[in-house]
Order: C-alpha cells, then sequence, then structure tokens
C-alpha cells in the first residue's frame, strides 16, 4: 500500500459524495482535490530518505579554579 492510498480513498469518497449533494459540490469537489495534492505529497515524501544527525561538537571540559582557603582567626579566649 502507498503512503498516498488513504488519502486517495478519501478524495474517491468525497468525489461521489458531490455527485450527491448538488449544494456542497463545489466544497466536496475542493476537498477531494486537496486530498488528492496530499497524496502526492505522502507519495514523495515516503520517496524521501533523510537521517537527521545533529552536528559534532566536542564536550566541554570546565577547568576546576583554587578556591583561596579562608583563614581561620580564633578571636575567642585560649
Amino acid at each position: 500500500m502507498a503512503a498516498g492510498d488513504a488519502y486517495r480513498a478519501k478524495a474517491v469518497e468525497l468525489t461521489a459524495q458531490a455527485r450527491g449533494e448538488l449544494q456542497r459540490a463545489q466544497e466536496l469537489e475542493a476537498l477531494a482535490s486537496s486530498y488528492l495534492r496530499l497524496a502526492e505529497m505522502a507519495d514523495r515524501n515516503a520517496r524521501t530518505n533523510l537521517i537527521f544527525e545533529p552536528p559534532f561538537s566536542p564536550p566541554v571540559v570546565k577547568q576546576q579554579q583554587v578556591q583561596p582557603n579562608a583563614s581561620k582567626t580564633d578571636d575567642g579566649p585560649a
């Protein structure tokens, strides 16, 4: 089953419905035409083989910074 077959089937259904409903025939035929365009796009997309590969970015290495030690001052009695 081709990718666009479901859209084509819906287009056929809408075309048949348009023949039975004269008041909405233009709307239904336009909708059927849209479904046929969707079928063509679905078939085209099915033939396209795209694989997304994100660009390589080397890992970021963070250097640790030496923190100065706070010298304790003993102000209390010894």
